[in-house]
């Protein structure tokens, strides 16, 4: 675990150095787009159920959160803990093209120097979503949730039941090992390429 945790260090902070130009343009691009902050921080859930605040950029107008009750209807999961909408109406233009190319989840190498995130891992969920766990789904709590994993390279958006994320995220804690973490980061950019289930 401590050398998991040196090569997150590490990429995620030769990662940011590398990327900073884009980052830049990233941001101009969304103050230039719509009213609102570059970046959007949200509380998840990370190992062991504590919370911390998952950043992005931001690519949805200001105020979508509080949209998300009345647009339930257009979940394409029909499952509130898997809120899925393809061409969500709340999402900017510029936030299209960031969600479309995974270029929002960027922001999160971020939680990766601060040590709530990891490079590879299970993807942190909402708090509200722990009401309706049932006992095998606090499995996916037991490592740090991950920028990708096992449910990106598999699919993202396009695995709509809950079931088979939980089985996904509970996989890659049963297996870890540096070399899967190794074969995930190695198939997460041709995903992001395939854009399966980006939106």
């Amino acid at each position: 675990m401590w050398i998991k945790r040196a090569v997150d260090l590490l990429g995620a902070g030769l990662g940011l150095l590398a990327i900073s130009p884009l980052l830049a343009l990233i941001a101009i691009a969304i103050k230039l787009d719509s009213r609102g902050p570059v970046f959007f921080a949200q509380e998840r859930v990370g190992q062991g159920g504590r919370t911390f605040r998952m950043m992005k950029f931001r690519t949805m107008r200001v105020g979508a959160d509080a949209e998300k009750a009345k647009l339930a209807h257009l979940n394409t999961s029909g499952d509130a803990r898997l809120f899925k909408i393809p061409n969500d109406p709340r999402v900017t233009r510029v936030g299209t093209f960031l969600r479309k190319w995974s270029l929002d989840e960027l922001p999160q190498l971020l939680n990766v120097l601060w040590g709530n995130m990891s490079l590879v891992g299970p993807r942190p969920f909402f708090e509200s979503d722990l009401v309706n766990y049932r006992e095998h789904h606090f499995g996916r709590l037991g490592a740090l949730p991950g920028i990708t994993g096992l449910w990106q390279v598999s699919g993202r958006s396009s695995i709509t039941d809950f079931e088979d994320v939980v089985r996904l995220d509970c996989e890659y804690i049963h297996r870890w090992s540096l070399w899967l973490d190794l074969e995930i980061l190695l198939r997460t950019l041709p995903a992001v390429l395939r854009r399966t289930g980006a939106y």
